[in-house]
């Protein structure tokens, strides 16, 4: 049911051809091998062999650029994290039980197969190298106090990029607040995976939190997350509006709020994702004397808002996701 549901919604475009359909892993392997296809959409749950280590063989012989299709359980949300640091390009939710909500489910991968499409795989590729390594990330440190609070912006490929910039900052580290494309259904795992891998505390923002050092938000996948300030106190409301550049939560309307009430206490970092969210927010926060951070284009999985934001003028720095983590503390320490 769920190979005849992702048939059905990707033959709406006809600028995708599916060119074979396979009941499991082994099948899948000679078919990938005989007809080399541009983009792949593989399921976390088949016989024979689960859809993680098969992703692994994939991006190890013949890097391909991936869309993992996962039912909604805790579990499977998990996998789902995994899968991007082992090379998926991205994720969509699969329904089995019937063909309800077609149309949105097929705007969906439909668009992410066209993007997946476009990605060099090397890229995706290194994200399993660099995962199988197990090296232990070197920690960056802070030489003074700082009161300023930090601001994130991210979407397609941003999981695995949020990741290393939060493994490398120190447990004293000033707060985050970060806003990530992602289904509600997914913030709260995303938080938790992180919780467990940082030294900073992370969790899924809640209406009212105070901003506190030591501490990242995660933005509910459900609503706009704002900046307020309060005497010297930061605090993130939730604002249950209309879609923002195309997104709820929407990086613009996090980063404009930040533009209204920070001032220079704030960095702005926009990272790798589709389309232009977060560029306009940017822009307001570099004119309100924010500093402002655009990821480069070799270390993005899409470079596409970073880029609008760099061509609008938004973008104070241009730095590699290897080297941010460095960059914002020399920033800090200045």
């Amino acid at each position: 049911t769920a190979r005849e549901i992702l048939k059905t919604a990707l033959s709406k475009d006809k600028n995708i051809e599916i060119i074979g359909m396979a009941p499991d892993a082994f099948v899948a392997r000679d078919m990938i091998v005989n007809l080399r296809p541009d983009v792949i959409c593989l399921d976390i749950e088949m016989p024979k062999m689960d859809g993680l280590t098969f992703l692994k063989k994939i991006m190890r012989h013949l890097p391909t650029p991936v869309i993992m299709v996962s039912s909604l359980t805790v579990n499977g949300v998990q996998i789902i994290f995994d899968s991007l640091s082992f090379g998926a390009f991205d994720y969509i939710a699969k329904n089995t039980t019937s063909f309800d909500k077609l149309d949105v489910f097929a705007d969906e991968i439909i668009k992410k197969v066209k993007q997946a499409s476009r990605v060099n795989p090397t890229i995706l590729q290194m994200r399993l190298q660099n995962t199988l390594k197990k090296s232990s990330t070197q920690t960056v440190s802070l030489k003074k106090e700082s009161n300023k609070i930090v601001l994130i912006g991210s979407s397609t490929g941003g999981t695995v990029a949020l990741e290393d910039f939060l493994k490398r900052l120190p447990s004293d580290f000033p707060p985050i607040v970060i806003v990530q494309h992602m289904p509600a259904s997914f913030t709260n795992g995303f938080a938790q995976r992180l919780n467990n891998l940082c030294k900073m505390e992370v969790q899924e923002a809640r209406d009212g939190d105070m901003l506190q050092k030591g501490k990242v938000l995660i933005a509910n996948g459900s609503y706009h997350l704002k900046l307020r300030r309060s005497g010297n106190r930061y605090f993130v409301n939730f604002d249950d509006g209309e879609l923002v550049s195309g997104h709820k939560p929407s990086v613009d309307v996090l980063f404009s709020s930040a533009a209204k009430y920070t001032s220079d206490n704030a960095i702005g970092i926009i990272l790798t994702g589709m389309g232009r969210d977060g560029a306009k927010g940017l822009l307001e926060m570099k004119n309100a004397g924010c500093t402002t951070i655009g990821q480069d284009e070799k270390s993005c999985v899409v470079y596409g808002m970073p880029k609008v934001a760099y061509e609008i003028g938004a973008v104070n720095y241009v730095v590699s996701l290897d080297n941010l983590a460095e960059k914002v503390i020399s920033i800090l320490n200045q």
